[in-house]
């Protein structure tokens, strides 16, 4: 068992990528920080007694990992480091979290992956939840347009994504892209060239929480999709580091206010850097109405829909032709 989950809170303030591997789950210090609203030195201290006063061997419970923008290895915990942290940190998220892995571990490790029967009946479930996300789209881009109009053809466009791209047929033919197609080192941004674009855009709102981070969920959503996990990007290709971006910005929250324009700026930059915003002819590969329809549609997706909509991003970058005008 080697696969890699978002995990988000009851109280959906935090996502956390946990990995699962030798039949346990996986944090580090960055994560658990996340998690558990508590500073990192904090948690290290917490960690460190654990090990002190013998609760815990080092050795069986904890491990080095690779992931992006480390020159060295990170320092990773299983479960039982996790949910000692979190008794002693006194966090309800702890006892949640668990619940969560407990899960997650029995249906890997004793139901194993589900039969043929299971499956279709999960993939129908999952086709459902896709149509469900579309008519609730729907309704909030008709709440949010100025007039009838404008609601109208925001939501033929999104009927164009699902119909026109031919998106819900390939799904129900277990079609959809689950990897982009640019297969190229992506162009690693920092934080601080997000942040200069989201003070850039600070002027265009009158709100001053616009931008004002409100946890560490923002630089975890960055460092995310450069990850690697045994020498392996977890995201190969520059259309999935994208969609990743895009849905981790508009899921954790990070920001007091403007999380969702701010998601969909920073998907405009990253792709932009990586060479891939433009036509030829100097149009941008996907519109203004057909962002705000994607970036909504992930902002009312639920945690378990998570692979459904980032296939459903990538799909949409796949098939865009860059000859063609924007989408």
């Amino acid at each position: 068992m080697n696969k890699i989950i978002i995990y988000q809170s009851d109280d959906q303030q935090a996502q956390v990528e946990v990995r699962f591997k030798d039949e346990t789950v996986w944090l580090n210090q960055d994560h658990l920080s996340l998690l558990f609203q508590r500073d990192q030195s904090v948690i290290s201290r917490h960690i460190n007694n654990i090990f002190k006063e013998g609760e815990l061997e080092p050795e069986s419970n904890m491990q080095k990992m690779h992931i992006a923008h480390s020159d060295k290895p990170v320092v990773y915990y299983n479960l039982d480091v996790i949910i000692s942290v979190g008794y002693r940190v006194k966090s309800k998220r702890g006892t949640q979290f668990r619940q969560w892995a407990t899960k997650r571990l029995k249906e890997y490790l004793v139901d194993g992956y589900a039969i043929n029967q299971k499956r279709l009946e999960e993939r129908n479930l999952e086709l459902q939840h896709l149509k469900t996300g579309i008519a609730i789209l729907r309704r909030a881009i008709a709440h949010q347009a100025k007039n009838l109009d404008e609601a109208e053809n925001l939501a033929d466009l999104l009927e164009r994504f699902s119909g026109g791209l031919s998106l819900l047929d390939d799904y129900d033919r277990e079609t959809l892209d689950t990897t982009g197609k640019t297969k190229r080192k992506a162009v690693i941004i920092e934080a601080c060239d997000y942040q200069n674009l989201i003070d850039a855009m600070r002027g265009e709102f009158a709100s001053e929480l616009f931008g004002k981070q409100k946890d560490t969920g923002f630089e975890s959503s960055i460092r995310q999709i450069y990850q690697s996990f045994g020498g392996t990007e977890m995201y190969p290709s520059v259309e999935e580091k994208a969609a990743m971006l895009l849905y981790l910005i508009v899921k954790n929250h990070s920001f007091i206010d403007g999380n969702k324009r701010i998601a969909a700026a920073c998907f405009l930059y990253f792709l932009e850097k990586n060479g891939l915003l433009y036509h030829k002819n100097g149009e941008t590969i996907i519109s203004n109405e057909a962002l705000a329809s994607l970036t909504l549609f992930i902002a009312v997706s639920k945690p378990e829909e998570m692979q459904t909509v980032k296939q459903v991003a990538v799909s949409i970058l796949n098939r865009i032709d860059i000859s063609c005008p924007s989408v």
